[in-house]
């Protein structure tokens, strides 16, 4: 068997892309990935084919040596785009593979721990307040709203959700992101009073919503720096989280604030391979590692998970995606044996089951594991074309 192509295939996923890479054999067996091109990875197209160029002719199932060969050719600038490249090219290896030997992905890695993920609804609220019209659901304005939605989590049989801070100006609800440079706050990322009430209003109305026994989540991202972090810790004490999301590239800066928090504290989505993961781990920062598999790449992932394990830390993969992206994480949470939750959007684009032959069923709060050769989930190319990005 021999890798003969690299194809990529992107298409419009609303108010952001969903990117694809295909990579075919010359025994008729095509592999799948599914990468992004936003969060700092402008161009990674490009560099994932750079990669791809010295890999035609190749035998496509020793993995581990062609990520290994890939890793050492960008040693000089690791980690970044390089790294998501790695990944995308490693995952769509790892479902030939699979499918040569017509064996799911977790059988490679010693069979499932658990076949049923424990899942929660991610960006709960907040793609319903900014982008209504792509995710095919009323527009969410007010607080009350939102406790509604928090009580239709509940119903779906959802056990828990993760939301993000919203602002209210008196007459509709906005999305707060400063720390992606979207909004005042720029680049001061300063803390203020309407901001913590924005904070409580947000989880008050989940939690009247959702009840008491939803598990909530507050995602931070990169909006405040350490002393905002911590001001915000103190406001959320109230609302019992699942933990408190938030991002930092300090490591004892990051274990400050678990140490004064009172919820754990969730970190590290935007690390990539071991050697970064470590200063985190050694600091014990965060109760919870955030491990995006997309951008790390299946066995960077399950290599970071058990050093993470040895430092008694759960983890838990950081999923925003597609379908496909679903299935791979969920992989993961499948072989890893100290895994926390999984991350998925429920509202996204209004089309994105089109995009797919099948997708991973969710049955009360939990994800079904694909049985399926490889990742056990189909790009649906036909639709993937047929919608071209904007």
């Amino acid at each position: 068997m021999k890798i003969v192509k690299f194809e990529d295939l992107h298409c419009d996923a609303g108010w952001r892309t969903f990117s694809f890479l295909k990579v075919t054999t010359d025994d008729g067996v095509t592999g799948w990935s599914e990468y992004t091109e936003a969060d700092g990875s402008r161009g990674l197209t490009a560099v994932i084919h750079g990669m791809a160029e010295g890999l035609i002719g190749q035998d496509p199932r020793p993995v581990q040596a062609i990520s290994s060969l890939l890793y050492i050719r960008t040693q000089q600038a690791p980690n970044g785009v390089n790294q998501r490249a790695i990944a995308a090219i490693e995952n769509a290896l790892l479902d030939i593979k699979g499918k040569a030997l017509c064996v799911p992905v977790y059988e490679l890695f010693g069979g499932p721990v658990r076949t049923r993920i424990p899942v929660y609804w991610s960006h709960c609220g907040t793609y319903r307040v900014r982008n209504h019209d792509a995710v095919g659901a009323p527009r969410i304005r007010t607080y009350d709203e939102l406790a509604a939605l928090g009580a239709e989590v509940k119903a779906k049989g959802f056990k828990a959700l993760k939301t993000n801070i919203l602002t209210f100006d008196g007459k509709t609800l906005a999305g707060f992101g400063p720390g992606f440079g979207r909004t005042p706050g720029w680049p001061a990322l300063n803390v203020d009073d309407t901001i913590l009430q924005a904070v409580r209003d947000t989880l008050g109305a989940f939690r009247e919503g959702a009840g008491p026994a939803m598990g909530l989540h507050l995602d931070t991202n990169y909006h405040f720096k350490t002393e905002g972090y911590l001001q915000v810790a103190k406001a959320v004490e109230p609302y019992k989280l699942t933990w408190l999301e938030l991002d930092t590239w300090d490591p004892r800066a990051l274990a400050l604030i678990r140490s004064q928090a009172p919820c754990p504290i969730a970190s590290l989505e935007s690390v990539t391979g071991r050697r970064a993961f470590r200063p985190f781990l050694e600091a014990y920062a965060a109760d919870v590692a955030i491990i995006d598999v997309i951008w790390n790449g299946f066995l960077e992932a399950i290599k970071i998970a058990a050093m993470a394990e040895s430092y008694e830390v759960n983890v838990a993969p950081h999923n925003y995606y597609g379908h496909l992206c679903t299935a791979v994480s969920a992989h993961f949470c499948a072989v890893v044996p100290n895994f926390r939750v999984l991350e998925v959007d429920i509202d996204s684009v209004a089309w994105r089951d089109e995009l797919f032959v099948n997708a991973p069923a969710i049955e009360n709060g939990e994800l079904v594991l694909p049985s399926g050769p490889g990742w056990g989930v189909e790009v649906n190319e036909a639709a993937v074309r047929a919608r071209p990005p904007k």
